[in-house]
Parts: structure tokens; sequence; C-alpha cells
């Protein structure tokens, strides 16, 4: 199976690193705007073909799907006029600058595979325990999704940073849509994004002063995020993500049921990556590890991503995260922004 990669930036690499690694599916072609760097990516990894228009690839019956790993502002239009060519599509994150735009995707991608690379750290095997735990029942009915995530501002920059990363018009925002959207692509995605969101309350903030070299000029998205998300189920959404800021570092990511607190890992952790705290008879609760060991060195969360979207293909199921999981964030994020503009809740519809 033959694919294309459209867009030869930082993250085009670890998928071309993935594909090499595969005997079924190869990648045949490269695209980007800068013809140097498409020339040079091409010959780094001994590909037939490069070109700077992406319409070419779309039209050429030879060319399986494409992976688009360019900022979202560019993406959907490439993933429509794919779609319309009858190409797979794998789109990295955040899936879209909006719902809207995931609705038309959705719309026009027919009987081909749409995949969004969210799911990264769903690909090991401490995920897969939680989920597979989570799908009994044990914990009961649901009460909290918690995840807090905190990067303390490390030494100055020494280069300008992406001029997407913290721009709304490039990006769809900031630091939610750059990791909350793994946060709850994992969170939502170990409970099979089977959850109905109802309302939104959320307040975001820009880098502050202090900070101001962390950021490119011309930023205007948010380095920190604070909300609650309810959903019908009788849940709620505990969220909050922050960079450049004086917080101490912090990772946390729990489901909570009425019968246990499952405390888990999404990143690459060396040991008790998932436990679970329960009630005891004598004790009042104890905590156990159901699953523990060492994913420090893996490198799945990449690998992983490119080989599910070609075996959704080859065999006819859904990726990991289809575009219409990918959806439930979107349309999380919109709900997010609005409450955080208005200062009111914001209602799913």
């Amino acid at each position: 199976m033959n694919l294309a990669l459209i867009g030869c930036g930082v993250i085009a690499q670890y998928h071309l690193r993935a594909l090499a690694k595969l005997t079924h599916a190869r990648a045949a072609a490269v695209c980007d705007i800068r013809a140097d760097v498409a020339q040079k990516t091409a010959a780094e990894f001994n590909l037939p073909r490069w070109t700077t228009r992406a319409d070419e690839l779309f039209a050429d019956p030879t060319i399986d799907a494409v992976i688009l790993a360019l900022p979202a502002s560019l993406r959907t239009a490439l993933a429509l006029e794919a779609f319309r060519h009858g190409k797979h599509v794998l789109t990295e994150k955040p899936v879209a600058l909006n719902a809207a735009e995931v609705r038309a995707m959705i719309a026009a991608q027919g009987g081909r595979v749409g995949a969004c690379c969210s799911s990264r750290y769903r690909q090991f095997a401490s995920a897969r325990a939680a989920r597979d735990f989570l799908r009994t029942g044990a914990l009961g009915a649901l009460r909290t999704l918690t995840c807090r995530g905190v990067n303390p501002a490390g030494p100055p920059p020494a280069q300008t940073p992406p001029a997407w990363r913290l721009r709304k018009d490039l990006n769809g925002g900031g630091i939610f849509v750059n990791w909350g959207c793994y946060d709850l692509d994992y969170l939502l995605g170990l409970l099979d994004f089977q959850l109905t969101p109802q309302f939104a309350l959320a307040r975001t903030w820009p880098v502050g002063p202090a900070y101001a070299a962390y950021a490119a000029p011309g930023s205007d998205a948010e380095t920190h995020v604070a909300a609650l998300v309810t959903f019908a189920e009788g849940c709620v959404l505990n969220y909050e993500r922050a960079e450049f800021s004086t917080l101490p570092p912090d990772s946390r990511w729990q489901i909570t049921g009425e019968r246990g607190t499952l405390t888990l890992q999404m990143l690459k952790a060396k040991a008790a990556n998932l436990v679970l705290t329960e009630p005891d008879p004598a004790a009042g609760t104890r905590t156990r590890v159901l699953w523990e060991g060492d994913e420090s060195a893996l490198t799945t969360e990449h690998d992983g991503v490119v080989l599910d979207f070609v075996e959704a293909i080859q065999g006819r199921h859904p990726p990991q995260t289809s575009l219409q999981d990918a959806l439930l964030f979107a349309r999380i994020a919109d709900a997010i922004y609005a409450s955080a503009a208005t200062g009111q809740p914001a209602a799913f519809t």
C-alpha cells in the first residue's frame, strides 16, 4: 500500500520512520510547499518521489492514503480533497480547528478510513490493560474524570517558537488543543468514547509577561486552561493544563466511579502505570497495582498510530481514533473556548 506524507516538518519524520518499519505499506511520496525541504526529506528516507503540489498526489491512482502532517488550519481542506479523490486520510492533531470542520470531513469520507493521531498514548500496553479493566464495569457508575498536567517554564527558548503553536487562527487554540487532544482521547477513548457532554465552564489565560519570550510574536492562544465538563451519564471532567507558568509540575489522570478510582499514567512511565484504589472492609480503602511495567523506552506512540491506520484500511475496521471519535474532543474544545470567551457555561447541542 502506498502512502504519501503531506507536510515535511518535525512530526513527519516520525511518520516516515514508522512507515519504514512496515512490510505491507510504504511511503511512496512526500509533499511540502518548500521544495528544498521536500527534496531533502525524500533523499533522507530514500523515497522515489517528492512534490510541492498536494493535488498531484490526490489525483494519482497509485497513492492509496495520505498522512496530513501540517498545521490544523491547512488540514481540513486537504482532507476534503483527499476524500473526494478516494484516499484514506490520517490527520495530525488537533483533528481540526473546530467541530464544524470535523463534521465536514465525516460527511466527505464515504467508505474511506479517516483517523486522527490523537490516539498516540492509547498505543501502550498499560492503556490496553486500563481499557479492558474499565470494560468490566468494576468501577461502577462513573463520577469524575480528572486530568491535571503542568509543565513549568524551563530556560528560555534559544530560537523563536513556532508561530502556529499558540495561534487561534492557525491551530484552533493553545495548550488545550495541543495537549488536551491527547488527554481527552486517552480518558474518553479508554471509555470507548461513550460519554455525552452537556455543559462546559472554563477559563483560559494567555502567556504572562514574565514568559513572553516562550511564545512567538502574535500568539493569542492560551497557555493555561481550567475547565469543568458535565456529562449526561452523571459524571464530570475536571481538567487543567498549563505551560510556561510558575505552577509546580504535575501529571495526573484518574477515572473515579462509585466502587473505585483508577489512577493512570498516560505518558511513558517506568513502574505502577495502573493503580486501583477501592473499598476495604477492614481499613476503609486499599490500593493495589493492576498493571506495572517499564514503557519509557517505547516508541509505539508514533509507530502505533501509523500501523493502526494501515491495518484499519487493510482490515476494513475502524481505526483506534476515528474522525467520529475525534469529533467528541472537537465539540468539547468548542464549548470550553466558548465558555472562556463569555464567562458563562456553554451548552452542547
